[in-house]
């Protein structure tokens, strides 16, 4: 009985195996499962964050990071997602130009890039390898108006353009009879120089421009700067620079008792929450010019979108201006690719392709945050501006929204 019962378990055991082979003969001839093929569009991003100007350059490239992450998120374009590739390039030309020739020869048809050296080098060949720039930082005048038909973009009016909107507010708000006397200060690189095509504009609103001054991208005392301003009795103290010179020289001022006597202002970069840390109350009265609103007026939905998204990513708000113009920036590249895509296909998509989709982009809504628009001879995009004012701590819109002149034809005697 019990032998009959282990050659029963035997037989059935051998039945399995040879069923067990038969399934693995079966479905290793058989087709394998179809996956669906992930499809990407590259933007490739040159950001110096590592050396002076690192610690403004990580916080836009974190709002780049984040409204690319959410334009997935929402599947934006079906089937498609946007992949961000990054180098960073030290604020160093050698490395800068390096990595735009390690993009071009992966075929990355879209790059951003805040050095002026680099968009300055390339201009003349981005037609010819077909490859779309960005620069958030601010345009440069023979970038953004160029004599034909340009590759470089950008989101907001020309350095100099954002200076002439606060000397307008200034102006609109001088009291006294005699011309007010402009301080224009500026880092010693093409971001800050670039300020002083304003200066003819300045004189012509009633300014009397004082000789221009400069200092390194991060000050460590500006206390012979401010004394010489305070000697040439300057009213108005514009700052070019970012948080690393606007924090220092206003501390500085601070400490010298100059604030009662100088008003300072400066590109919307050089005040944030981390200047209002650094300096306390001497930041306040800080006046800056802005083409997007701040954190404060949640009524726009692209500020409650990039604080919720800020709170869901990091667990935490950082209200800093370079967040927006890596955000806005980014939005606008996300939006061209998805253009492209509709208008030429994925498979052609390219250059070419992303920029016959920016130079039909009119009236673009980022969100609720800024208006785009480019033009054959303007690649600003966003052309209008507002005065914001550090008060109570808080920066507020004291100004309404208005055009920002035009620099086009603005020179200046270097």
């Amino acid at each position: 009985m019990r032998n009959r019962l282990v050659k029963g378990k035997r037989l059935g055991i051998a039945i399995l195996a040879i069923a067990l082979a038969a399934l693995l003969v079966a479905t290793s001839c058989a087709p394998p499962p179809i996956i669906a093929e992930q499809k990407t569009a590259q933007f490739g991003w040159i950001v110096a964050l590592t050396g002076g100007g690192a610690a403004p350059a990580q916080i836009m490239f974190s709002g780049g990071q984040d409204c690319i992450r959410h334009f997935n998120e929402q599947e934006a374009i079906p089937g498609v997602s946007v992949e961000l590739l990054w180098r960073d390039s030290g604020l160093q030309f050698a490395l800068a130009r390096s990595h735009y020739e390690r993009f071009f020869a992966a075929g990355v048809p879209v790059m951003s890039c805040e050095e002026s050296s680099l968009l300055r080098t390339v201009r003349g060949t981005l037609e010819r390898d077909g490859v779309v720039m960005f620069t958030a930082g601010g345009g440069f005048k023979e970038i953004v108006y160029p004599d034909k038909p340009g590759w470089i973009y950008t989101i907001s009016p020309t350095i100099s353009e954002q200076v002439a909107v606060v000397l307008q507010y200034f102006m609109e708000n001088w009291k006294e009879e005699r011309p007010p006397r402009l301080a224009l200060v500026s880092i010693d690189i093409s971001f800050g120089l670039e300020s002083r095509y304003v200066t003819e504009y300045a004189r012509s609103l009633g300014f009397e421009v004082l000789p221009p001054e400069t200092v390194p991208i991060v000050v460590l005392d500006s206390s012979v700067l401010l004394l010489r301003l305070k000697e040439a009795g300057a009213d108005l103290v514009h700052i070019q620079g970012l948080a690393e010179a606007s924090g220092p020289i206003l501390r500085d001022a601070d400490r010298l008792g100059l604030l009662d006597q100088m008003q300072f202002a400066g590109h919307s970069s050089a005040m944030g929450e981390r200047v209002i840390q650094l300096t306390g109350v001497a930041s306040e009265g800080f006046l800056v010019s802005r083409p997007y609103p701040w954190f404060s007026e949640t009524e726009v939905p692209g500020i409650k979108l990039m604080l919720d998204n800020m709170m869901k990513y990091h667990g935490e708000v950082r209200r800093n201006a370079e967040y927006f113009t890596g955000w806005i920036e980014t939005a606008v590249v996300c939006e061209a690719i998805r253009r492209a895509i509709d208008n030429a296909g994925y498979e052609n998509l390219d250059g070419p392709a992303i920029k016959e989709a920016l130079d039909g982009m009119k009236d673009f809504d980022v969100y609720g945050l800024a208006s785009v628009t480019y033009k054959s001879d303007d690649y600003r995009g966003v052309t209008k501006m507002a005065v914001y004012e550090v008060r109570d701590g808080e920066i507020v819109r004291v100004s309404d929204w208005r055009e920002a002149p035009s620099g086009r034809d603005w020179e200046y005697k270097w």
